[in-house]
């Protein structure tokens, strides 16, 4: 009894162990089946493309229909873009030149100005009174003046009295030279031409040298203040060549940098730059915002594509291009290097002027694929 039971339990744990090792062949098997499978796909594959080349009446069906863009040399710019302001070259705040009283306030904000135009008055009656009184003394010092010579020129009058009288009428003349510079400067004047921008006092106030009274802009000198990342530190220089952009408006110009700043800032890591403004961009105003696309680097002969044809596959950087292959048209693909990216364009290099770049159908393309266009 016990042998039959011993040699039962033998017999199931062999069976057990044979179809074990038949599920673990199976496994293998189905691997390796899978594995072949695919190899004969990729072969297959292949050999449809290849006799798609030479059955013509298979053209028709397996030719993928692309759009191209045939490359051609051109002038290509590499830039730094940032934002910027429009500030007046001349935007000056006027102060009074003597303390005063104002008397009158000849300019409103917004009016239009010329140089040496007198914006306001501050009371000059003290000044004026000492001015009419030196004019009766310089008038009798004259007449004095005029007889000592006279009597000096006859041989008759003394040295003394002539030289008295001389001196007499010139200390006074520049007496009077003086109160007029004062006068001058009752008048607070515009030292340039412009439009009145902000005007701070008004009559009765009492004004004093270094406060603000009117502020004055000349829209004749503008320019564009910006700062830019150090990073481009060594390739901004004076005279750069900077395409502006004011899209608010829908204008756009050229111009040239006119200012680097040689310090860095500690809190932004920006260094200014400045343009001076075509004196025609009279549509422009202080204070309105644009873009800088200050050019530091041009290939004149360079070969682009949109940014977006550019595919990475297997870590390489490809585009594919539609070539004659003797009566038919495939794609091929092709290894690119990208050297610079700007306004969706794509600086590359490992093509060649003519070449026929493939930009509507690109998406899953294969190496001889057949394509028409």
């Amino acid at each position: 009894m016990k042998n039959t039971f011993y040699l039962n339990t033998v017999l199931i744990i062999v069976m057990g162990v044979a179809v074990a090792s038949c599920a673990g062949d199976d496994k293998a098997k189905l691997a390796e089946l899978k594995k072949k499978q695919a190899e004969l796909n990729d072969k297959i594959k292949e050999l449809e493309q290849k006799v798609a080349l030479t059955d013509t009446s298979s053209v028709k069906l397996k030719s993928k229909e692309v759009a191209v863009l045939e490359l051609k040399p051109h002038s290509f710019d590499y830039y730094v873009q940032t934002q910027g302001s429009v500030e007046a070259i001349d935007n000056i705040l006027i102060s009074a030149k003597t303390m005063g009283v104002l008397t009158q306030v000849f300019a409103r904000e917004g009016d239009v100005v010329t140089k040496g135009q007198t914006l306001a008055q501050i009371d000059n009656s003290v000044i004026v009174r000492s001015i009419e009184e030196l004019k009766s003394s310089i008038s009798l010092a004259n007449t004095v003046y005029e007889r000592q010579k006279n009597l000096w020129d006859q041989k008759i009058g003394t040295e003394v009295q002539f030289l008295q009288a001389k001196n007499n009428k010139e200390s006074l003349e520049k007496r009077l030279a003086t109160l007029n510079e004062q006068l001058d400067m009752t008048r607070i004047k515009s030292p340039i031409s412009g439009s009145v921008d902000e005007v701070a006092v008004k009559i009765g106030q009492a004004v004093s040298p270094g406060q603000p009274a009117f502020r004055v802009v000349s829209f004749d000198r503008l320019k564009m203040k910006a700062n830019v990342s150090e990073a481009y530190v060594s390739n901004i220089q004076k005279g750069n060549s900077v395409k502006l952009v004011f899209s608010d408006i829908n204008k756009e110009m050229t111009a040239r940098i006119t200012f680097v700043g040689k310090t860095i800032n500690a809190l932004s890591r920006t260094f200014p730059v400045e343009v001076e403004l075509p004196s025609q961009a009279t549509y422009l105003r202080p204070n309105m915002s644009g873009v800088l696309k200050v050019i530091y680097t041009n290939v004149p002969d360079a070969l682009t594509v949109p940014v977006n044809l550019v595919q990475d596959i297997n870590g390489q950087k490809v585009v594919y291009i539609a070539e004659a292959d003797g009566k038919k048209m495939v794609a091929r693909k092709r290894v690119v290097t990208v050297a610079g990216v700007f306004d969706s364009q794509a600086h590359v290099t490992g093509l060649k002027a003519g070449d026929k770049v493939i930009t509507v159908g690109y998406q899953g393309l294969n190496e001889g694929e057949l394509v028409k266009i």
